[in-house]
């Protein structure tokens, strides 16, 4: 049984800072690419970082630059430093492997962590 366990969100200012953090059980982390998603209210659930098992990030054109994926194999967590938050960062946060079936939102999910950036 897959467990995902999501923290760090919270209330933030624009320009803002965060550190989200995500502990994966089971044989979901083993080798595998991992991911933050995140949820705005009324949208999709849209996949904005990810990092492969050696450690090289992506992002999404709406986060990059500002934000920072790591992951630490040896304690099965990855890791999302969010820097420069704006109020469209708003949303839900997941971490999940990233797969065919996790982008397109299906699988198993965790309970998420909420962020919402607001003066």
């Amino acid at each position: 049984q897959v467990q995902l366990v999501e923290s760090g969100g919270g209330l933030v200012e624009p320009g803002g800072s965060l550190r989200l953090s995500c502990v994966a059980s089971g044989d979901i982390f083993n080798n595998h690419p991992m991911g933050w998603f995140r949820q705005a209210p009324g949208k999709q659930r849209d996949l904005i970082a990810s990092v492969a098992p050696s450690g090289v990030g992506n992002y999404a054109h709406s986060v990059e630059g500002r934000f920072t994926i790591s992951r630490d194999n040896a304690k099965n967590t990855v890791s999302l430093q969010m820097n420069s938050l704006k109020p469209e960062d708003t949303a839900v946060y997941y971490c999940n492997e990233v797969t065919v079936a996790t982008t397109l939102d299906f699988g198993s999910w965790g309970q998420g962590t909420q962020v919402t950036v607001s003066s």
